[in-house]
């Protein structure tokens, strides 16, 4: 059976079709995250939506699972069965200046988003890294620098072109398959592929932003500064913070080479003055290695995270934390301060609430509106550490600010359902529910896996 797939496959489909053994077989399935190594029975390179549509008409009919890989971002546990689809090949976004709408395939990173947009004075509400993918990426909400302003990233998206379970493309926006698009924008997989997605953008040129890095004897007043600063932040100011434990390497700015360093990342909307005078309590909090903070084109968004672009192996935990105090301050400083010997390389709170809480009039299917701050925790990429070291270190560490995580997570920081229950946490139990029968609805015989197996 799988010998006809493979030859239906084949001769239906304008991309590659691998197996194990063909060359570019595991350069096909090579993604962000060089921990992990898909090894399934057959890899797709679409390049087109009638590719999605064949390979899943062909799937279904053969009871074959599919998968979809775009960056590689977002899948963090192995696949080693079925057919993975890969969409690297389908790219080329389109900028509708009038309408402000970008029309972005299923391979785009939001960089490619971000040039096509900021000639027309736009920009999309995006994700803090401009080479993640902009599908996989949404379809989890997205929070990223510019949340508290302009809310999930998938509060923007107008339409989804997708192929269902059953093989058909269709339409998903607030007037066709209404429920489908509820679902797709927060509700993450299990409903098909995602061929392309009409994304509203906004008028963005410029803003104040960046971000200040101080030494390990400011982390304690910095980010005790931080958490007070938070709590009276007008919605147009974004901000998170993260303690970094840095490697002396040179590719790492001399300043910050094998130093444990806090950094404050800021993006203002709104008038330069402004900005800089409701950053000057973090300024004034310590005296700071490298203060790269100041105006910005909103083209260059991605430098206040500043994210690692090139593949490594990576491991992290993440999760939601409801509001945060003085307490709270001491028992992560207790749990992850500059004195305790971690092999963590970041551990990161971005500040939500604002345009976060609030859900668009016709409602999406996005977790985690209630929650007041993001907490990731990122690993060593050291492989050998991934499987009980890193696991215990961070249970050490929620051990101990465990009041302050939220029941509720969204699915983007969910970490791979690594955490028993954080699956069903990604959701409220009226989502998780509803998103339970647009599953069944548009892929009933179970084509597209998801969930924790």
């Amino acid at each position: 059976m799988t010998e006809d797939l493979i030859a239906r496959l084949r001769s239906a489909v304008a991309g590659p079709v691998l197996v194990a053994g063909d060359d570019g077989y595991a350069e096909e399935l090579s993604g962000f995250n060089l921990a992990v190594t898909h090894t399934p029975e057959i890899v797709v390179g679409l390049t087109s939506e009638a590719d999605a549509v064949a390979v899943v008409r062909a799937a279904a009919e053969s009871g074959t699972p599919v998968r979809v890989l775009a960056t590689g971002h977002g899948i963090p546990n192995p696949i080693q069965d079925g057919i993975v689809v890969t969409t690297t090949r389908m790219t080329g976004v389109i900028v509708d200046a009038e309408d402000k709408v970008a029309h972005i395939p299923a391979g785009s990173r939001w960089g490619e988003v971000i040039s096509a947009a900021a000639p027309h004075g736009l920009a999309p509400i995006a994700g803090a890294s401009d080479a993640v993918g902009c599908i996989g990426y949404t379809l989890g909400g997205g929070l990223g620098p510019l949340a508290r302003t302009y809310g999930f990233s998938s509060d923007w998206v107008r339409e989804f072109r997708i192929v269902t379970g059953s093989g058909e493309a269709v339409t998903a926006n607030v007037t066709e398959n209404q429920d489908l698009f509820w679902a797709l924008r927060g509700g993450k997989g299990g409903f098909g592929i995602v061929t392309s997605m009409d994304f509203e953008l906004v008028e963005l040129s410029t803003l104040y932003g960046g971000s200040v890095f101080f030494d390990a004897e400011y982390i304690a007043p910095v980010l005790s500064t931080w958490v007070g600063w938070t709590k009276d932040l007008p919605e147009n100011a974004n901000s998170s913070v993260v303690v970094l434990r840095l490697p002396p390497l040179e590719f790492i700015p001399e300043p910050l080479r094998g130093k444990t360093v806090i950094n404050v990342r800021f993006a203002y909307v709104g008038e330069a003055v402004a900005g800089k005078k409701l950053f000057r309590s973090i300024r004034a909090a310590g005296t700071p290695l490298i203060d790269a903070l100041g105006d910005m084109p909103a083209s260059d968004i991605a430098l206040i995270h500043n994210d690692p672009k090139d593949p490594t192996p990576s491991w992290d935990r993440g999760m939601l934390l409801e509001e945060i105090d003085a307490e709270f301050v001491a028992a992560f400083l207790d749990a992850a301060g500059p004195d305790q010997q971690i092999p963590l390389i970041a551990v990161e709170m971005r500040h939500l609430g604002g345009a976060t809480e609030r859900d668009v009039p016709e409602g999406t299917a996005v977790g985690g509106r209630s929650g007041a701050y993001t907490l990731t925790m990122i690993g060593v990429p050291d492989p050998s550490l991934f499987g009980q070291v890193l696991p215990a270190t961070v249970d050490g560490i929620l051990a101990k600010v465990e009041p302050w995580v939220s029941a509720e997570t969204t699915v983007n920081f969910a970490g791979g359902f690594a955490l028993p229950g954080s699956f069903k946490a990604s959701w409220p139990d009226d989502t998780f529910a509803r998103l339970a029968g647009v599953r069944a609805a548009y892929d009933p015989n179970k084509v597209f896996p998801y969930g924790p197996s």
